[in-house]
């Protein structure tokens, strides 16, 4: 090969890897310098239209930092799922109120981020089920896609269940406390304000402090209880509340109303300790009847294998 040949093919080899590098590094520069403009991102300009709408999209900027780098792509998704899926969005959205998330979601966008998730996931699926068991492993990681958008959803409402179980556990704890602070002097307001207090950290407490917070903004007892009632939607809290509020309306003290309430959710909880007692039961016939055959087994067992082989010798 001529001398002129070979010092070209010498070139080309020596700059290839530069301008790899090259493109590497721009493409890192690129992606560092979006993730950081879109984290340091001012809040949307309001608008004359949908003013409450920009202000709960920065709400949920500030506290949801893949919502706020991947707001596109969300959005997209929610506005496909409001088309695709409208019956299941109401259930969702009472859930993601039930769970304690940020009153910013909308079901459509939490159900799109969930979404968003299995898309991630997909490339990685698809390269170990492919690596595994080739074409017949994309169609796993469809699947597995799928999935882990069905997972998060489930997760979503297992939260709302046991968020809903620690507020019944402990409101009738806090309807004590009301029902003492009232009877003792206290107005209703101070009351429940030192009782919130007393239940911080705790979901009950979260709950009625936003009931405080809604009084505390203009709005009626009954309205501030009949928002609460909505944002948990539980039959039993439903009907806790609709005692209070029915006397709110017909003028009966808060005080007899909070300890008759206070009573039911003790017995309510009560019997659904009885009926899990019960179905213990029952749960444990399966798991008892395989212990009883391990046993069994283990203990003929040797038995059989000595006379199966004495028979054989023979």
């Amino acid at each position: 090969m001529p001398d002129f040949l070979l010092a070209e093919r010498f070139d080309a080899l020596s700059i290839a890897p530069l301008v790899a590098s090259a493109a590497t590094g721009a493409a890192v520069f690129l992606i560092v310098y979006w993730v950081f403009s879109v984290l340091h991102t001012e809040d949307l300009a309001q608008a004359d239209d949908w003013r409450y709408d920009i202000s709960r999209i920065n709400e949920l900027r500030r506290l949801d930092v893949s919502y706020r780098i991947f707001q596109p792509i969300i959005q997209l998704l929610a506005r496909m799922n409001r088309a695709a899926v409208p019956d299941l969005l109401p259930a969702m959205q009472r859930e993601i109120h039930a769970a304690g998330l940020p009153r910013f979601w909308l079901a459509e966008e939490y159900l799109g981020r969930a979404e968003f998730a299995g898309l991630m996931m997909a490339p990685i699926y698809s390269y170990l089920c492919y690596r595994w068991l080739e074409i017949p492993g994309v169609f796993l990681a469809l699947a597995l896609s799928a999935l882990t958008v069905w997972f998060l959803r489930r997760r979503l409402a297992a939260r709302a269940r046991r968020r809903l179980l620690a507020i019944k556990r402990r409101m009738p704890f806090l309807l004590d406390l009301l029902t003492l602070l009232m009877e003792a002097g206290s107005t209703f307001l101070q009351a429940l304000r030192q009782s919130v207090d007393e239940f911080t950290h705790h979901p009950v407490g979260t709950e009625f402090g936003r009931v405080l917070t809604d009084i505390n903004l203009g709005k009626p007892r009954t309205e501030a209880f009949r928002a609460l009632r909505d944002r948990l939607r539980d039959d039993e809290i439903t009907s806790i509340i609709g005692a209070i509020i029915q006397g709110e309306e017909l003028g009966t003290p808060l005080a007899r109303i909070f300890r008759t309430q206070a009573d039911v959710l003790r017995i309510k909880r009560t019997q659904r300790a009885e009926t899990v007692a019960g179905e213990a039961g029952v749960n444990m016939l399966l798991p008892g009847v395989l212990v009883m055959m391990s046993t069994v087994l283990v203990i003929l067992g040797p038995f059989v294998l000595n006379y199966l082989y004495s028979g054989l010798s023979l």
